[in-house]
């Protein structure tokens, strides 16, 4: 038997491993010895290989932070984060120079196991902008989140945050808060950007969504039983379900012709303006894709401690429920939200501001070293990444004085300096959908204190650590019906 091409195969494979490896081991070497000639910040690689990522992901986040800050600097740190070398930043100084320097000297980076979920999400193009808030890109479409716009969505969203509640909580006696908000969120948003109003497929979208959430930031293993593998699953899944209702709405479109209603049909119908070309169906479903999970996540997040906040607080929900009451006798027996209505409900808002800062629906973002940088004395590497998270200034008592209680009323007290609690991000990449947010919140809190009051089936529900913090057991809660008038 001629072994000759066999000899000649391992041969090949053997030289091109050891040359694979050695341009790896060089490249290395170079990378340590530029690093041992700078000035880098103090902190810990930690384990080989892992790093930290374990306590980053699994642990309390606050506390990771909290403990690193203390034992090397109260401005910056170094660590390893998902195998790649991370510099963090703190404080209101640390959100101001990232804010001030993004497309100057960062560049967006997200992590590997959100870049495989979303995979056009992630190319690219000057077409898309990425809010802070869920970290994915959104398409920047004249006018759909702009305050004109919005206006017009308060008697629609009203209509259907009411339908939801007679659906989904209305005699009922226990209710999943968490999920429910989900479906809720996601209803609104397959509206309002898609015009997908079949609730079979939200409820299935919603679904594999909370899959896909749950694998944001984890370690991007795709072996059976982890939560990556899950949505891995489930990413292909939510994708058809879109795309199939992209490709009807693309038929309807042709038969009826080109009218801009929504984001979908804006992106179906308006060629880029380069090259002339249309983007094609699979591209199109997975910008929709993005633009539903940037939407879904931290807004029922939000909206589910706000729920957990309220059930807790009776006081405070007794305010809440006056201010809003007040609104409800302004009007009509019927008579819809409208805008004006929005900026009356200013405590109601100060309590979501005060969840969202005690409960941030995202702990921080990742960006990467576009070039070296200098910082606080210390140089950061280009290509390292640069983490910057809430938690550093959201509970420090400088400027939130006893920041573990639950106070919506430290919003009315004084003006708070700049890049204290921004959990809709801040700079060029501050979330374009923060005001939908707020009027998805506000329209929900409207109906609910109006309808219900609850309280907690769990009491001492855990909220899960890591960088985005959920209710383990769903935040179940006990309804009591409410009259509509006090």
């Amino acid at each position: 038997m001629d072994y000759s091409y066999l000899y000649i195969f391992l041969s090949t494979l053997l030289a091109i491993f050891t040359t694979t490896t050695l341009a790896f081991l060089f490249s290395a070497y170079k990378l340590k010895s530029h690093e041992k000639s700078i000035n880098l910040p103090p902190g810990s690689f930690g384990w080989p290989i892992l790093g930290e990522t374990f306590a980053f992901l699994y642990n309390d986040h606050a506390k990771f932070v909290g403990d690193r800050m203390k034992k090397y600097s109260s401005k910056i740190f170094k660590t390893k984060i998902l195998g790649e070398p991370t510099v963090v930043l703190c404080g209101t100084a640390g959100h101001k120079f990232v804010a001030s320097n993004e497309e100057k000297l960062f560049v967006v980076w997200r992590p590997h196991s959100m870049q495989k979920l979303f995979r056009s999400s992630y190319q690219k193009s000057a077409s898309t902008v990425i809010p802070r808030q869920s970290e994915m890109h959104v398409v920047k479409a004249p006018g759909f989140l702009r305050a004109k716009a919005l206006v017009g969505y308060v008697v629609a969203m009203d209509s259907m945050v009411l339908d939801h509640l007679k659906t989904h909580w209305d005699g009922k006696q226990v209710v999943e808060a968490h999920r429910l908000t989900q479906i809720l969120i996601l209803t609104l948003s397959a509206k309002f950007f898609m015009g997908l109003e079949d609730h079979c497929r939200i409820d299935k979208l919603a679904e594999l969504m909370d899959t896909m959430m749950l694998a944001l930031h984890t370690i991007p293993v795709n072996i059976p039983g982890t939560a990556f593998h899950q949505a891995m699953k489930a990413a292909p899944a939510a994708r058809e379900i879109i795309q199939s209702f992209v490709k009807e709405k693309k038929e309807v479109m042709a038969s009826t012709g080109n009218k801009i209603h929504d984001l979908l049909s804006y992106m179906i119908s308006t060629p880029d303006p380069v090259t002339g070309r249309f983007m094609p169906e699979n591209e199109i479903a997975d910008k929709i894709m993005g633009n539903v999970a940037a939407s879904f996540n931290s807004p029922a997040m939000t909206t589910t401690f706000i729920v957990k906040f309220l059930g807790e607080r009776p006081r405070i929900y007794d305010k809440v429920r006056i201010e809003q009451l007040e609104i409800l006798k302004s009007k009509k027996s019927g008579e819809a939200l409208n805008w004006d209505d929005m900026q009356k409900m200013k405590y109601s808002w100060n309590v979501a501001l005060e969840a969202m800062r005690l409960i941030p629906p995202l702990q921080g973002t990742f960006r990467e070293a576009a070039t070296d940088f200098t910082y606080q004395g210390y140089t950061i590497p280009k290509g390292w990444k640069v983490y910057w998270t809430v938690s550093t200034t959201t509970m420090n008592p400088e400027y939130f004085p006893a920041p573990e209680e639950f106070d919506p009323t430290r919003f009315e007290k004084a003006s708070l300096p700049p890049y204290t609690n921004i959990p809709f991000g801040s700079g060029p990449r501050i979330c374009p959908g923060k005001d939908y947010a707020r009027l998805q919140i506000l329209s929900f809190m409207h109906h609910l204190v109006i309808r219900f009051k609850w309280e907690l089936v769990n009491p001492n529900c855990k909220i899960t650590g890591g960088m985005n913090p959920f209710p383990v057991d769903g935040l179940k809660v006990r309804l009591q019906a409410q009259p509509s008038q006090a």
